[in-house]
């Protein structure tokens, strides 16, 4: 019994180094958006662009990848979607800044933003209400077990959101915060 706890923990610490991540050059988990994440519109004035995003040690057996981006705190009752992308090539492996923009132009090809909580693709940038606690905006890459979620470009997130549970090898997220005063 005694020599079983370290060979446990060993394999414990072993079995978790390598698990899916995913992380910014531009916003750390747990750190806080900048303007240039900010919408523009709704009375907020930001750059509306999106971070960098990277992600590695994905699952075995990933077809093809999708990122959501979702603040929880919206004053809503069901939140609010500010980025929806799926039918990422499963080689996708970083999202450069900027990528998120309604043409899509920095995405990889095959690449489909569907429409956020804002009415159109592409990603809206964080906007609580003014006063308002900070918000959370959870930044999820899910690695998906088919090549191509067939949906059309305007499919509501709710519908993204159950396709992508349905056909989930896993996910990995990190929340970053926002707050206007």
């Amino acid at each position: 019994m005694r020599h079983l706890l370290p060979t446990l923990v060993f394999g414990l610490l072993c079995s978790t180094a390598h698990a899916f991540q995913l992380g910014s050059s531009e916003v750390k988990a747990g750190g806080t958006l900048s303007r240039a994440q900010e919408f523009n519109s709704f009375g907020c004035s930001g750059g509306n662009t999106s971070p960098a995003l990277s992600w590695s040690d994905v699952p075995a057996g990933t077809r093809s990848f999708a990122l959501t981006v979702y603040d929880p705190d919206a004053p809503t009752g069901s939140g609010w979607w500010h980025w929806l992308v799926f039918n990422l090539p499963a080689a996708t492996r970083l999202l450069p800044t900027g990528a998120g923009s309604a043409d899509g132009l920095h995405l990889p090809a095959g690449s489909v933003q569907s429409k956020t909580d804002y009415g159109q693709p592409g990603f809206g940038g964080a906007c609580p209400p003014l006063g308002d606690k900070p918000h959370r905006y959870v930044f999820t890459v899910h690695a998906l077990k088919v090549d191509k979620l067939d949906l059309p470009a305007d499919a509501m997130p709710a519908l993204v959101g159950y396709m992508l549970n349905a056909n989930s090898l896993g996910k990995t997220s990190f929340t970053a915060f926002y707050g206007r005063h």
